[in-house]
């Protein structure tokens, strides 16, 4: 890979390899409304990166639809001309991690690996594969690579009642079973942890205004409109937001 003409890319199973990406879904950050403090904190996180201070592991976790992944691809956006090389890879695919990192290792770009949706299910251990990332081996982690995931699991593994059939209970104390602690050990390797939820109607609301930004017609119509379908979907995200945009903007159009 030519990462010099190369700003982001995503590793594709079949190719055994990584695939430049053509059209980078850019998303700016002035457009993500409701965000601020999380948007802080990843910004300086990058940017420390970037500038060759101490910088973390991020995990973005909480309800579906609400900015993780956006947040995410607004950072890279900022600050791909500075720099930055993004690397996309599937959960199912973290067994090609380690191959990954020895390719970048001594590129002198910083790289963020990406990954989308991370989840492990019970009984799959495939985040074993993150370790050389997230923690190393007898071989150092890479200093110019940081890994940026979303998630709607806080502790990324599933947990069920049969998990803690392994605990032992001591005079003063509870003894999880080893592999039970491993698993809640995962998500305490990100030093930064930022959590995602749906507003009220209001910043409901402020997503829509954000969305419809040159709308000069009847706003009080335009947000009853963005209830109802909200009320639809029995859900008040940002990407309820962009779903009724999508859905309206002609008709809306029309009435400006």
């Amino acid at each position: 890979m030519n990462w010099n003409d190369t700003k982001a890319a995503v590793f594709r199973r079949r190719l055994n390899g990584l695939k430049a990406v053509i059209e980078f879904d850019e998303i700016a950050l002035d457009r993500l409304v409701g965000l601020d403090f999380q948007k802080e904190i990843l910004l300086k996180n990058t940017a420390d990166f970037l500038g060759g201070k101490g910088a973390n592991h991020a995990l973005l976790w909480g309800e579906r639809g609400c900015g993780k992944s956006s947040l995410c691809k607004a950072i890279f956006t900022k600050f791909m001309s500075e720099n930055l090389r993004v690397i996309e890879i599937g959960k199912d695919d973290l067994e090609f991690l380690v191959d990954i990192l020895d390719e970048i290792r001594t590129e002198p770009f910083k790289f963020i690996i990406f990954c989308d949706d991370l989840s492990f299910e019970s009984g799959d251990d495939s985040y074993k594969f993150l370790k050389p990332l997230l923690e190393g081996s007898i071989e150092r982690t890479p200093e110019n690579v940081l890994f940026y995931a979303t998630t709607n699991r806080r502790h990324l593994i599933s947990e069920h009642a049969s998990d803690n059939q392994s605990a032992q209970v001591g005079a003063d104390e509870l003894h999880l079973g080893d592999a039970v602690q491993e698993k809640l050990a995962l998500s305490d390797r990100f030093g930064i942890w930022l959590s995602f939820y749906q507003g009220n109607f209001d910043d409901y609301l402020a997503i829509v205004d954000s969305y419809f930004r040159d709308f000069k017609g009847d706003k009080t119509a335009l947000f009853e409109e963005a209830k109802r379908y909200a009320m639809l979907k029995s859900s008040r995200s940002g990407r309820t937001a962009k779903q009724f945009y999508l859905a309206y903007k002609g008709k809306f159009d029309e009435l400006n």
